[in-house]
Parts: structure tokens; sequence; C-alpha cells
């Protein structure tokens, strides 16, 4: 499976649904481009993913920072929000070659910010407004991402959005 499709209806659903992808994701590094306008959930998303890998702690929209690290056992979580770089190029003073080593997971907003310096996702999400919640499509590009997304598929609780 390469492409998946569900709808999350409220925040609390975007937060179970970041969570799951944790759960899917397990101890595996890999790196994930949250797409999506603004106010479609990225950080939410992002939210529950930590909360599902065990953080306990207030969890900072990196839109300032631009790059919130987690020091989580066994792998370490990085969540970056890339809508304020002015150039691809400072990720490298960001710590840009230890986050994208491959031996994190990685959750970047705004990844065409960083276009020309991000290394290629295993997995991608667009987020959308759709019906009084949000769409979220999920497209796995390497076979670690789609591991990830059979095990997202398999998990019951969400629903399959119609595609079109």
């Amino acid at each position: 499976m390469t492409e998946f499709r569900l709808h999350s209806a409220s925040e609390e659903e975007q937060m179970a649904f970041g969570a799951l992808l944790a759960q899917a994701m397990d101890e595996h590094p890999l790196l994930v481009f949250l797409r999506g306008d603004l106010g479609t959930g990225k950080t939410t998303l992002a939210r529950g993913f930590l909360q599902g890998r065990g953080y306990r702690g207030a969890v900072r929209s990196p839109t300032y920072t631009l790059v919130e690290p987690y020091e989580l056992f066994p792998v370490p979580v990085y969540h970056l929000d890339l809508y304020r770089l002015a150039d691809a190029e400072e990720l490298e003073f960001l710590g840009g070659r230890e986050i994208f080593s491959g031996e994190n997971q990685v959750l970047v907003e705004w990844p065409d910010k960083g276009q020309g310096w991000l290394p290629p996702p295993d997995l991608e999400l667009w987020l959308t407004h759709e019906d009084g919640g949000r769409g979220i499509s999920l497209q796995a590009h390497t076979d670690p991402g789609r591991l990830v997304l059979g095990r997202i598929s398999d998990a019951r609780g969400f629903r399959n959005s119609p595609s079109g």
C-alpha cells in the first residue's frame, strides 16, 4: 500500500491519529512531511504523535524556533516548522545534518521551504479542511513508510474518506 485517506472529525481525533502514527512508526527512524494550509492541524497532529511516543510535557509549536527536539528513548523526535525559514541553507545552521542523519523520527511542517536541502520523506501527509473536520491523505515513498501505512490502514477508529 502506498496511499491511504481518512477523516478526522475533531481536534481529539487529530491527536489520536498522531498517536496512532507514532504507534505505527514504532521505534523506526523515519522522515514525515506534514503538508497543509494554516489551521489544518499539523501541529495538533504532531502533539498527538509526541504524546503517543510517551512525551508528557508541553508541546510547543516550533513556528518561531523552527525546530523543537524531544530526547525520547530509544529514538529522538524532532519537530520542525519551516514556515518562517528564509533560505533552505539555514537548515545547516539549525543542526540539519544531525536531525536528518537517519537516526531520528522527524516531523516537518511546510517542507517546501526546505526544498533542495531536505532529504526525501518516508511518508507525506496532506491535511485539508473537510466536512467539519480534517481530511488526511497519506502517501508512502519508502518500504518503511509503506509498512507504517499498512499498520495505519489496519487500525480501527478512523473512517476512510471518499476519494475525489
